[in-house]
């Protein structure tokens, strides 16, 4: 009896530790993002030492915006294209939803952690994608500050 209280208090501890991601918090979305792992369902970990794209999120006010891979460059500006897809932030029972949409595709990711320096989303396979907040690259030792 006195470890099922105990896993009762832990599991209680534990949610309410939780992050509750407020509608201000969505502005600090807005960026460059760096994946460092996958997490699977079967909870193996896929890491990524280093990536040769990162996400560019920008979402405005009404929660709404786009989501596109961007390519950094070793003077700190980056590659783009054309490419992208729009994104809509929903709340619904306490969760907040990424809704992207392209021209040939739907799919949502659920917002599980937000902040500052990290970000994790998960999909509808139960992956779990975890990034760190990034910025440009500069190698050139100029001195000169990136854009």
């Amino acid at each position: 009896m006195k470890n099922i209280f105990r896993i009762l208090i832990l599991s209680l501890f534990f949610v309410s530790c939780q992050q509750k991601i407020k509608p201000a918090d969505i502005a600090k979305i807005n960026g460059y993002w760096e994946i460092e792992k996958v997490v699977f369902e079967e909870g193996k970990d896929k890491d990524y030492k280093m990536n040769e794209s990162y996400d560019y999120f920008k979402i405005d006010a009404n929660n709404k915006g786009i989501r596109k891979k961007v390519m950094p460059q070793l003077d700190g500006t980056f590659l783009v294209n054309d490419t992208y897809e729009n994104v809509t932030v929903t709340f619904k029972n306490d969760k907040v939803y990424l809704n992207y949409s392209t021209p040939y595709a739907k799919w949502s990711e659920e917002l599980l952690t937000l902040n500052d320096d990290e970000l994790i989303v998960v999909n509808l396979e139960k992956k779990e994608y975890h990034y760190k907040k990034t910025g440009a690259i500069n190698l050139t030792g100029d001195g000169e500050k990136t854009k």
